[in-house]
C-alpha cells in the first residue's frame, strides 16, 4: 500500500493527491475510488467510512444516510490527515467504487 500526500490550496478547503490518474481532489475521486484504503491521521492510518458503507449497500436496501455520513465522516478524516492510504500498487489510478445500473 502507498501513502499519497494530501495537497492542500492556500486559503482554501480544497485538498489533492497526486494519482497515477494525474492531480485529483480527494474529496471527488479519492472517496469514490476502490484503491482508497483510508487516510493517515497522526501516526494511524483510520479505514475508508465508505468501505463499511459499500458492504452495507451491497448487503441489501440501505437508507441514502448511510452514504451522507460516510461522506461527512471522510471529509472529517480528509481535513485531519495527511496523506491517502492508496492500493493502486499497479498504477491503475481511478477505479470507481460504485457502479450505476445501466
Amino acid at each position: 500500500m502507498k501513502s499519497l500526500p494530501i495537497l492542500r490550496e492556500q486559503g482554501s478547503d480544497k485538498a489533492y493527491v497526486e494519482c497515477t490518474s494525474g492531480k485529483v481532489p480527494v474529496h471527488t475521486k479519492c472517496s469514490y475510488c476502490l484503491n482508497c484504503k483510508g487516510i493517515l491521521v497522526g501516526a494511524r492510518v483510520m479505514p475508508s467510512p465508505y468501505d463499511n458503507a459499500s458492504s452495507q449497500i451491497k448487503g441489501g436496501s440501505v437508507p441514502p444516510e448511510i452514504l451522507m455520513e460516510a461522506a461527512m465522516q471522510f471529509n472529517s478524516l480528509v481535513r485531519d490527515g495527511s496523506a491517502v492510504a492508496c492500493e493502486d500498487e499497479k498504477d491503475g489510478g481511478y477505479a470507481p467504487r460504485f457502479r450505476t445500473r445501466g
